[in-house]
């Protein structure tokens, strides 16, 4: 009997079992002389009910590369195995059945992507550890999960400094867009008319390159959102709103002077940070959201309390965010009074500011709250709140830094509304490989240096950007990410109609998807034994579990996932 070590199932009774290897090499465990051999176990009865070998149907098994076989499939289970041993088919080795509810992961392009998880040690390992502690010695190091061989990572896989190789759902906190060492991207790096834009990098305020706004023209101008021709580049999220924040102030201001100038008075008072040159506005937040760890980001942020703890802070209004409950279908009225309850509250707080002298210039809002815990409203409560900016002549800033570039199958989130007139102002960063924000005409900075700092981005980011919005046209990532994301969904709500004790609230647009445990520390713990396994997950909020695959996550990887998470909630305790 062929693998009897890791073939636990051998002895169920099946009609006939059919196995077809293709090899790509001799594995010396293999005792038949030919890649394809038929096996018939020989108690299996001809009329046990309900069990099937998929006989004359190939169907990859997704453990690894190396074979495609034949799967077996017992209907009345959704029992997906593996039809092969090989050593390095580590997921099956590791967990001795699937109890998936999901079909297996097909074949993909190996040179750019790997076939499956490949776990060596636990995670982080012992090389993972002792790199901690050296870091540690030199910066608080805590934080880190573990070490990385970016060299080794491909496609949707991150392979760790043990060698472990995990099925990525998280990529770099959602800024990885087209995977790991993408062909695209080091072709682009290779080519020798590019190498003086990665080696020379310019402070691009005083002294840009020749072809700066050609480069500009050639990737983020084409993704420029409706009614907005003009952009800065920045570096990080963070300082791409913090900027932002200051374009909303100035254009604010510029509207009370009408047209007159700047008075005396205002140049002298703003330098001892004193009204009318710094005047009283605020910037109109949600709690729950998360805009960056700046100074008036933290102002603006109200996710975790680690985040702002001794960080003096701004009186700037906070209005609740919606929270939702689900099914969608089943709460629509008491989720259409939750949202009018918020928007309520949004001008309210409008109202009253202005009358503490503290006048809401802007609003700042998430399409979908990620760092907050994935927190979702509909399109309708977004059309409402973009009024209500409008009535009241706040700016209108949208924060796409984590929801932008295509993960919730549109290349900005904000689409998903159906406006024609979406936003004053849009902030990116994470999957557009640079930071920065988009805004419209009339917010334009009226005199140079006031929205300005040393590097204001990197053009090396821009010319890889443009590769990434090439790749995602080409091979239609944005339907990829809408049908992979229906897919990955709809399992993470077949394992909450299974695992309802610990699956709660999944839900989800394009690949951006969540779910809520009953706790953190269940929460924790699932995602440490994920890891484990062989997958990257990412936490959000206070108990939820976030999804942030690349753009080339597919429908088998979700697939692969989905039976990989399957049997840890089946076993979980």
């Amino acid at each position: 009997m062929l693998f009897p070590e890791i073939l636990p199932f051998e002895q169920e009774k099946f009609t006939s079992l059919v196995l077809s290897h293709q090899l790509r090499q001799k594995d010396p465990r293999l005792d038949f002389p030919k890649a394809e051999q038929r096996i018939a176990w020989p108690d299996a009865a001809e009329s046990t009910p309900g069990l099937l070998a998929a006989a004359e149907r190939p169907d990859p098994c997704g453990c690894r590369s190396g074979c495609t076989g034949w799967m077996l499939q017992r209907r009345q289970e959704g029992v997906l195995r593996c039809c092969l041993g090989f050593p390095d088919y580590q997921h099956c080795i590791n967990t001795g059945r699937h109890r998936g509810i999901s079909q297996a992961a097909a074949k993909i392009d190996v040179e750019f992507d790997y076939d499956g998880p490949l776990m060596k040690t636990e995670v982080p390992g012992p090389r993972s550890r002792e790199l901690m502690k050296q870091l540690n010695g030199i910066q608080n190091a805590e934080a880190v999960h573990f070490f990385c061989n970016y060299e080794e990572s491909r496609g949707n896989y991150l392979v760790d400094a043990d060698g472990n190789r995990m099925l990525d759902l998280y990529s770099q906190i959602s800024s990885i867009p087209i995977g790991y060492s993408h062909p695209s991207l080091i072709k682009l790096l290779q080519q020798p008319q590019n190498l003086s834009t990665f080696v020379n990098r310019p402070a691009l305020g005083i002294l840009p390159p020749e072809n700066f706004a050609e480069k500009l023209k050639e990737s983020l101008l084409t993704v420029a959102p409706k009614g907005m021709s003009q952009v800065i580049t920045m570096s990080c999220g963070s300082c791409s709103n913090e900027n932002a924040f200051k374009t909303i102030f100035m254009w604010y201001r510029n509207k009370e002077r009408g047209r007159n100038g700047v008075t005396k008075e205002e140049l002298e008072t703003c330098m001892i940070n004193q009204p009318p040159g710094c005047p009283d506005y605020s910037m109109l937040s949600f709690m729950g959201g998360f805009h960056g760890r700046t100074m008036g980001c933290l102002a603006a942020t109200h996710s975790k309390a680690i985040h702002k703890l001794d960080i003096p802070s701004l009186d700037w209004p906070i209005a609740p965010f919606p929270r939702l409950k689900y099914p969608l279908e089943g709460f629509v009225k008491e989720n259409e009074q939750e949202e009018s309850r918020c928007l309520e509250e949004v001008e309210d707080l409008i109202v009253k500011y202005r009358k503490k002298k503290k006048v809401v210039a802007g609003i700042i809002v998430e399409p979908i709250q990620s760092e907050g815990g994935d927190n979702h409203a509909s399109d309708d409560f977004f059309r409402k709140l973009r009024n209500i900016a409008r009535k009241h002549g706040c700016g209108f800033l949208v924060d796409e830094v984590q929801t932008g570039g295509g993960c919730t199958g549109k290349f900005w989130a904000h689409e998903h509304w159906g406006l024609d007139d979406p936003a004053d102002v849009l902030s990116f960063s994470k999957k557009m490989m640079t930071g920065g924000f988009f805004h419209k005409e009339e917010f334009r900075p009226n005199a140079p240096y006031r929205i300005f700092n040393t590097w204001l981005g990197d053009p090396s980011k821009n010319l890889l950007l443009a590769e990434v919005i090439n790749v995602i046209r080409r091979e239609d990532l944005l339907g990829n990410a809408t049908h992979a994301g229906k897919v990955l969904l709809a399992g993470l709500l077949d394992l909450q109609n299974r695992y309802p004790h610990l699956i709660s609230r999944a839900r989800g647009r394009g690949t951006f998807c969540s779910f809520d445990s009953p706790n953190d520390a269940i929460r924790n713990k699932l995602i440490l034994l994920a890891r484990n396994k062989g997958v990257v997950l990412g936490g959000s909020g206070d108990r939820s579990i976030r999804f942030r695959p690349t753009l080339v996550f597919r429908d088998h990887h979700a697939h692969l996932f989905l039976n990989i998470f399957s049997d840890i909630l089946a076993d979980f305790k």
